[in-house]
């Protein structure tokens, strides 16, 4: 299966990126289109900041949505790595300009998704709930954009429902066609899922 890539070769010379972090960013902003599921503390918050940055400088205005109590954490790590961007809190589109604007996953019917040529979602776990009005409407709010990061924390464990909500999200596949396509139901438990053995 072939999937589109709308990157571009990333700048990456933030002195707080460690090697690996830095080859992520630069495999990120190359697809265009990524998931970092990383585990808690491997630094998902710089990465974000510093693909936004690349985003902002190439092409234009970044949305980041976070979980409220992230908000003022993120924006204060932006200037802590010395993010070469305007970063702000916003709370709807009249408050957004260039650079990386930073709301939180309520607030997303505020917010006009033409507007921005990328967005990255902070703990990307929000799209897990299949029938999820949160996971709907970001799936279809952004369809268009080709520019989308999404971070967490590894899909745990290793859920094929969150899997394939992200798949959707990126528009690699809808949530359904990749359950269908790579598992299958446990023959003694319908609500298992099982990775087909190719």
């Amino acid at each position: 299966m072939q999937v589109a890539t709308y990157g571009f070769d990333a700048t990456v010379d933030n002195k707080h990126l460690k090697d690996w972090q830095g080859r992520i960013v630069r495999w990120a902003v190359k697809r265009g289109r990524a998931a970092l599921f990383e585990g808690t503390g491997l630094g998902k918050t710089l990465q974000q900041l510093v693909w936004s940055e690349n985003i902002v400088k190439h092409v234009g205005p970044v949305l980041l949505i976070c979980p409220l109590g992230v908000r003022l954490q993120t924006k204060d790590e932006a200037t802590k790595f010395g993010i070469g961007c305007d970063v702000r809190l916003v709370q709807d589109q009249s408050e957004c300009g260039p650079g990386i604007n930073i709301t939180n996953y309520d607030r997303i019917d505020k917010f006009v998704a033409n507007q921005f040529a990328g967005v990255c979602l902070d703990e990307s776990a929000i799209l897990k709930g299949l029938t999820s009005k949160t996971r709907k409407t970001l799936c279809e709010m952004f369809s268009n954009t080709n520019y989308r990061l999404a971070c967490t924390a590894t899909p745990s464990p290793n859920d094929p429902t969150e899997l394939g909500n992200h798949a959707e999200f990126l528009g690699v596949m809808k949530s359904v066609d990749m359950q269908t396509r790579f598992f299958y139901h446990d023959s003694g438990d319908t609500a298992s899922w099982i990775l087909m053995p190719h």
